[in-house]
Order: structure tokens, then C-alpha cells, then sequence
């Protein structure tokens, strides 16, 4: 993302803060998700939004004129605040405003006492999805329209999980914008992990690690990041034993098979 959309997703994130409060949070995401899709739905829409020549000011009246009287003042303030903003390209806007709305519903799930639910069924239905190809494949399919990949997705998880789990599960598979669906959840399961104010560490293992072994990961982890881990654990024998920790980026892998392939390369050296 470039530094002018830096910028204005730093300002978008600074308006929502202001509109939680005192509000039906779940209600304000709803409305920003129903702003979200109607700029993905319209392209003339979408380049009018993120045009760098127009004046914010214009940007936010457009925005006004489209919006005002079909969704709250806390949801159009919200929209007339990004739209004001200088956008790097109208992906970064589009994105920016569908990460609004996650973050809002992502709120709400904190404000019910849910939002460790919310992520960690979040966590487990990635997990799903990788694990079984062929509703992947179902699923991330350009060739299936977006209602019936919710309607697969609603079958899988109503009456299973949280219904704001349910709602960002339904939303990954509905809009495409040229992301893959993993890459959707995972932006979501970020989002939540910043909520809370807390890193996530996804661990593989061969073996389940016990209450004594999580908490001396989580305290390790937690004096080189000064902050709150969570951890996320994948069971995979391949990996023989050891463990593999990934944090955002970072990547520290003590697995045997790491190992040994470290050793392969040497030898073949």
C-alpha cells in the first residue's frame, strides 16, 4: 500500500473509532458492508471515490448525495471521511472500506463478550476450507455466483459458531476484488487479533503441545514482542517433531524436517 493510502486508512480507522461509540455496532457494520458492495458494484462509482484531481470536499457531497438518508449519520460520516481522504488506487479505497465494516463487526463481537469465539472459529474454518480441496475449490470458484457461495458457507456453520463469525465467512466468499479467499480470513483474523490488542502466533506441531508447553511459548513469545500472544495450533506429522511459529511475517521454524532439509542443501552444496 502506497503512503498516500496509508495515510488515509489511518485517518478511515481514526473516524470509525469516533463512530463506535454509542452506537448498534453491528448495525453501522451492516450499513458499511452495503456501502462496500455497492462501490465494488460500480466501477464509475469506485474512480469517482479514489480520483486524486477531485477535491475531497466534492468527494464527500458525492458521497452524500449516494448515501445520505439510507444509512445512519455515523455510517455516511464515516464514508465521507474516506472518500475526503487521497487514495493511492481504488482497490486500496474498496478494501479500506470493507476492513471498516470487519472492524465494526468485530467490535460489536468484543462489545457481546464473543470476539475470542469469533477468532478462533474463524481460525478452524480456514483451516476447514485448506484441508478439503473440493470446497476450496467450491468456494473460491469464479464460476459460482456469491449468494450460492454463501448459501454453502451458511450450511456449513448456522447454528455453529457465532453469528458474527458466520457474517465474515459469508463475506470472504462473496467478494472476489482478485483475492484468495485464505488470504480474505486471514486479513480478518488480523484484524481481530489487533481488536484485542494481542499478536497471533500460528504454531505447527506434530504433536499437540499440553497447558505447561503453551504457557512457556506464550510467555517466550510475549518478552520478545511485549505484547499478548495468542496461539493458533495446526496438528501436521509431517513435520516429524519440533515446532514451526509464524507471526505476521516472521517465521521461526524448528521442525525436523526443516532441519533435514537444511542438511540436504548442505550436502548437496
Amino acid at each position: 500500500m502506497a503512503g498516500s493510502s496509508r495515510a488515509a486508512r489511518a485517518a478511515a480507522d481514526k473516524a470509525l473509532a469516533g463512530a463506535l461509540e454509542g452506537v448498534d455496532r453491528a448495525a453501522l457494520a451492516e450499513e458499511l458492508f452495503s456501502i462496500a458492495a455497492a462501490i465494488d458494484g460500480n466501477i464509475s462509482l469506485r474512480r469517482a471515490f479514489a480520483d486524486p484531481s477531485r477535491e475531497g470536499s466534492a468527494k464527500r457531497d458525492l458521497a452524500e448525495r449516494l448515501f445520505g438518508g439510507k444509512v445512519s449519520e455515523s455510517a455516511n460520516g464515516v464514508i465521507g471521511e474516506v472518500v475526503a481522504q487521497r487514495w493511492s488506487s481504488e482497490g486500496d479505497l474498496a478494501d479500506a472500506v470493507e476492513a471498516l465494516a470487519v472492524r465494526a463487526l468485530l467490535a460489536s463481537a468484543e462489545r457481546a463478550g464473543r470476539i475470542d469465539d469469533v477468532e478462533n472459529q474463524l481460525f478452524r474454518f480456514e483451516r476447514i476450507v485448506a484441508a478439503n480441496t473440493g470446497l476450496r475449490d467450491t468456494l473460491s470458484s469464479r464460476n459460482t455466483d456469491s449468494e450460492g457461495k454463501a448459501g454453502v458457507v451458511r450450511r456449513l456453520l448456522e447454528g455453529k459458531v457465532a453469528p458474527e463469525t458466520l457474517r465474515l465467512a459469508e463475506q470472504a466468499v462473496r467478494v472476489d476484488r482478485g483475492r484468495r479467499l485464505d488470504r480474505a480470513l486471514e486479513s480478518y483474523l488480523t484484524m481481530a487479533a489487533d481488536r484485542r490488542e494481542e499478536l497471533t502466533a500460528l504454531v505447527t506441531v506434530a504433536v499437540a503441545l499440553d497447558e505447561r508447553q503453551q504457557q512457556r511459548l506464550k510467555s517466550a513469545l510475549r518478552s520478545i514482542y511485549g505484547k499478548p500472544v495468542t496461539l493458533q495450533t495446526v496438528l501436521d506429522k509431517s513435520v516429524v517433531g519440533g515446532i514451526r511459529v509464524q507471526i505476521g511475517d516472521e517465521v521461526v521454524d524448528g521442525t525436523v524436517v526443516r532441519r533435514l532439509d537444511t542438511v540436504r542443501r548442505d550436502l548437496a552444496g
